[in-house]
């Protein structure tokens, strides 16, 4: 005898109420010892925020900035998990560091713009203490970074990235930075023996106008700023020349970056380690620093500390990204193409190519019955690589070793494979060992 209400569900084809997270798993699964190994499936709510965000990878460090609390000795979180800060917070933008995340908020109360967890040994994400004033070194949840706003009501971040161990923010108020400076990478005057554990120090850069800036962009230990005319400065370690300024010293101060892109009007630029791309508008591309995997034209020269011409028949590019020993370049057609050593996406006989090489469009999704599926943006870490197509779909490849793939597992992946994220992905951004990634909502 049906209930009523199942009766009219089986009517009417009612679908029961999903509006509401639902964590779904089998209530008497057949080996009770595997309880915690079955998978948990979370169906999407609805929300008045634009942005949703998920984390994976690396969780112990609390760059993920999520509890685990019920994940007994959980070190990985190989698969997507919803941010619960971005469900309290509108999300703007996103960075990842060296085992930190710092988080740009849209605050419409008077509250921080910029929040920030995980490692904070330089105080790469601020100055934070418990009561008894111990230094907090690790910062589990998202914590507000209290930048020095003149107008907190009406700052707005426009732009920021991490490196291994500082934090550079672009507001309308102005450029700050924070963290280690050892190298001069936060563009200021080098101290030597100077403790960053504690450190409250946020330093703003009187040199530039912030209504005169594009973006910032961090490498491991130096930094790039874009202005809106299109010219590139840097500050930080040069040792591969990946200021490139012409020389291999140390830079404190902002220095404009010259050689071959002078004269053009740079649009993006591009480095999560020691190798640098920058890309023009007319679609060209630019790199300087480290080459030892061939990521640079030059022959035997491992160090390039000025611009260079990547003179390569791909058509015109409309992104790019480098990574540790890699480079990847997007073109106008949505084809990807990769070069230098690592996890290529070409299949576990190819780890090495000095030569760009295209990757099977099919990989990212395209066939025979969708064929104007291509690849519309693409982003990397120091040893894996990203792709997102014009479904929204995110394709990860390359090492896997914190689960920062979000494949449901920890083996390394040989070309690109598909994630399942429950919306449609508009940014994602990577580092060592973590990926967060920008949704919105499926309509």
């Amino acid at each position: 005898m049906f209930s009523n209400k199942l009766w009219m569900q089986r009517l009417f084809r009612i679908k029961p109420n999903l509006s509401k997270n639902v964590h779904s798993k089998r209530k008497f699964p057949l080996n009770p010892n595997i309880e915690e190994e079955l998978p948990t499936f979370e169906y999407t709510s609805k929300s008045s925020l634009r942005n949703r965000v998920y984390v994976f990878g690396r969780a112990e460090t609390g760059a993920l900035g999520i509890k685990i609390n019920g994940l007994k000795g959980c070190q990985y979180l190989k698969s997507p998990k919803r941010s619960t800060f971005a469900e309290l917070n509108e999300i703007e933008d996103i960075t990842c560091g060296y085992g930190f995340t710092a988080f740009a908020v849209n605050s419409k109360n008077d509250e921080s713009i910029l929040y920030g967890c995980g490692i904070n040994t330089d105080s790469q994400i601020g100055f934070h203490t418990l009561r008894n004033n111990k230094v907090l070194d690790y910062i589990l949840l998202p914590q507000p970074i209290p930048l020095p706003l003149k107008s907190p009501k009406s700052a707005k971040v426009l732009s920021l990235s991490a490196g291994r161990a500082h934090l550079v923010v672009l507001t309308n108020e102005g450029l700050f930075t924070l963290g280690n400076n050892a190298y001069g990478q936060c563009g200021r005057p080098i101290i030597e023996d100077e403790k960053y554990s504690g450190n409250a120090t946020i330093y703003q850069v009187p040199q530039f106008d912030p209504n005169d800036l594009l973006s910032v962009q961090c490498g491991q230990d130096h930094t790039h700023i874009l202005t809106k005319n299109g010219e590139v400065y840097s500050c930080g370690w040069s040792a591969d020349g990946q200021t490139g300024l012409g020389h291999f010293n140390n830079q404190s101060t902002f220095s404009a970056v010259h050689g071959d892109i002078s004269g053009e009007r740079i649009i993006k630029i591009a480095c999560t380690a020691d190798c640098v791309l920058v890309l023009s508008e007319k679609g060209e591309v630019f790199g300087w620093g480290n080459s030892e995997y061939g990521q640079l034209p030059g022959g035997e020269t491992q160090q390039i500390n000025s611009p260079i011409h990547v003179n390569e028949k791909w058509g015109k590019i409309v992104d790019i990204a480098s990574g540790g020993s890699f480079c990847m370049a997007l073109n106008e057609n949505g084809e990807v193409f990769v070069w230098g050593y690592g996890l290529l996406g070409l299949g576990p006989e190819v780890m090495q190519s000095n030569i760009p090489t295209k990757i099977p469009g099919t990989l990212f999704g395209s066939n025979s019955f969708d064929t104007d599926c291509v690849v519309r943006k693409i982003n990397c870490g120091i040893s894996y690589m990203t792709a997102i197509n014009t479904n929204g779909d995110l394709y990860t490849w390359g090492r896997n070793t914190a689960g920062n793939l979000g494949l449901g597992h920890l083996n390394n992946q040989y070309f690109p494979l598909k994630v399942a994220v429950g919306g449609y992905v508009k940014k994602v951004t990577c580092s060592f060992d973590h990926t967060v990634i920008i949704c919105e909502p499926f309509a």
